[in-house]
C-alpha cells in the first residue's frame, strides 16, 4: 500500500493513502486530534486502575506512542492494537512525533515499533504492549478492555469495519462502564451504538477540526 507523509495543520505528520484518497489523521491537526479524541475523552476518563485499552488500527503508533506518555505519569496501561497492514520501518523513520513530547520520551516511540507482533512485550513498567497483525473482523476477542480507541478508516472508505456485527463485538468485549471513542459523528454511526446498547454522547471534537466526536458509554 502506498503511503505518502503530510504535515497537518499543527505541524504533525500524518500519512495520505492515494487508492483510498484518505489520511490516517485529520489533516486540521494529527497530534491534537489523537490527544483530544483518544486521550482527552477516551484514556482519561476510565475509572479504572490500570486501564486494558484496545486500539482498532495501530497505524503510524501515534495513539499508542500518546498512551505511554501518559502511562509514564505513573498509572500503567495495558494497551493491545490491531493492525492488517503494519507500516514500513522506513515510513515510520520519517515521521516526527518525538519533536512534541518530553525528551525522556524520545527512545520509546522506536521502542514501540520495534517490539515484536503478536505477544506482550512491557516497554516501560507502566507500558505494557501487544500489537496483533490481524484486523477485528475474523478476531474472537476473550479479553475484556476498559477502553476501545476505534481509528479505523472512515465508514465510506472501509465500511465493512463499520457494521452491526463490528459494533456489537466491541460492546460485548468493554467491562461495565467501558468507553468507546471515535472520531466519527455520523447519525447513522450513533444509531448503531445506540442499538448495541451504547450509552451515547456527542462531544465537541478537536480544536480545529471535526465538530463533533462521538463516545459510547457501557
Amino acid at each position: 500500500m502506498e503511503v505518502r507523509i503530510q504535515t497537518t495543520d499543527d505541524g504533525s505528520q500524518t500519512l495520505f493513502v492515494p487508492q483510498m484518497d484518505e489520511h490516517y489523521h485529520s489533516v486540521k491537526g494529527a497530534l491534537t486530534e489523537s490527544l483530544h479524541i483518544f486521550i482527552r475523552t477516551g484514556l482519561n476518563e476510565s475509572k479504572a486502575t490500570e486501564p486494558r485499552v484496545l486500539e482498532v488500527g495501530f497505524g503510524t503508533g501515534l495513539n499508542a506512542f500518546l498512551t505511554l506518555a501518559e502511562a509514564e505519569k505513573g498509572r500503567t496501561v495495558h494497551f493491545t492494537s490491531l493492525e492488517k497492514y503494519p507500516l514500513p520501518h522506513d515510513i515510520i523513520e520519517k515521521m516526527e512525533y518525538t519533536r512534541f513530547v518530553d525528551s525522556s520520551l524520545v527512545p520509546y516511540y522506536k521502542a514501540i515499533h520495534q517490539a515484536p507482533w503478536n505477544t506482550w512485550h512491557q516497554v516501560t513498567p507502566h507500558f505494557h504492549l501487544r500489537k496483533m497483525e490481524t484486523d477485528l473482523t475474523p478476531l474472537v476477542i476473550k479479553e475484556k478492555y476498559d477502553v476501545i480507541y476505534f481509528d479505523a478508516f472512515a465508514p465510506e472508505k472501509q465500511p465493512e469495519m463499520w457494521t452491526p456485527e463490528i459494533i456489537g463485538k466491541i460492546y460485548d468485549c468493554l467491562t461495565p462502564n467501558g468507553i468507546f471513542v471515535t472520531y466519527c459523528a455520523k447519525g447513522v454511526i450513533r444509531r448503531m451504538l445506540q442499538s448495541a446498547g451504547f450509552t451515547v454522547e456527542r462531544l465537541p471534537g478537536p480544536p480545529g477540526g471535526k465538530r463533533e466526536i462521538l463516545r459510547g458509554i457501557k
